[in-house]
Formats: structure tokens, C-alpha cells, sequence
């Protein structure tokens, strides 16, 4: 088990990006949020396989996303196991 904080940068703020984000979580069999920042980034917390997180991390390099992401930053942690699902904040 993994967690991936991933910091989002671009025209990514809106529901339409965080929902995207959930459902590729989600498809993903992983746990999390997305959440917009005051300072125009989305934050996107996973939890589960490391493998998992690594292909959501590539998605959203990818610029595979409603939004247009300039910029992705990443930070891995061990779990905390607190998370279910995956929802938009």
C-alpha cells in the first residue's frame, strides 16, 4: 500500500477536473480526494497499490484530463489508512 499526494497546476480548478480525477481513482480500485487549493492548484490524495497510484500519476502527467495541466508535483508516504472511496472536495 501507497499514498500519493499529487500538487495539480493549470487550468485544473472546477468539477469537472476533480470529478474526472474520482473516476479514475475509483477505476483505479483506489481511495482518495481531490480537492482545489486556494492558490488555483488541485490537490489529489490516493491511497492503495503502488502500482495504481503510479498509473493515476500518469494520467495526470499525461494531461489525459477535462483541465490543462501544466504541472504535476508528487509526494509518497506511507498510508494512513483513513480514506474510502474516491470524492471531489
Amino acid at each position: 500500500m501507497s499514498r500519493l499526494v499529487a500538487y495539480v497546476s493549470g487550468r485544473v480548478q472546477g468539477v469537472g477536473f476533480r470529478w474526472w480525477v474520482c473516476a479514475q481513482g475509483e477505476r483505479l480500485g483506489l481511495a482518495g480526494t481531490a480537492t482545489n487549493l486556494d492558490d488555483g492548484r488541485v490537490e489529489v490524495v490516493a491511497e492503495g497499490d503502488e502500482p495504481a497510484c503510479r498509473s493515476l500519476l500518469a494520467l495526470l502527467r499525461g494531461g489525459a484530463t477535462p483541465g490543462h495541466v501544466t504541472n504535476v508535483t508528487e509526494r509518497w508516504t506511507a498510508p494512513q489508512n483513513r480514506l474510502r472511496g474516491f470524492t471531489p472536495r
